[in-house]
């Protein structure tokens, strides 16, 4: 896998994961395991790849020549 998550971009995915995974503790409807989903970008954020950005073609770190 090749990184295609820069600084940034990765900063904001956990902070996004974080906060979508303490969703579920601050909510009281049926729909808190939605709140789940907050493992993706945590994940795509500590891995450095996105297979969204792969399939896309997008490239937000920084290219080492």
């Amino acid at each position: 896998m090749i990184q295609n998550v820069g600084m940034i971009d990765r900063l904001a995915r956990i902070a996004i994961g974080l906060a979508l995974l303490a969703m579920p503790m601050l909510m009281s409807s049926g729909w808190k395991w939605i709140g789940l989903i907050g493992f993706v970008p945590l994940f795509t954020a500590l891995a450095g790849w996105c297979p969204a950005y792969s399939l896309l073609g997008v490239k937000t770190c920084s290219s080492k020549n």
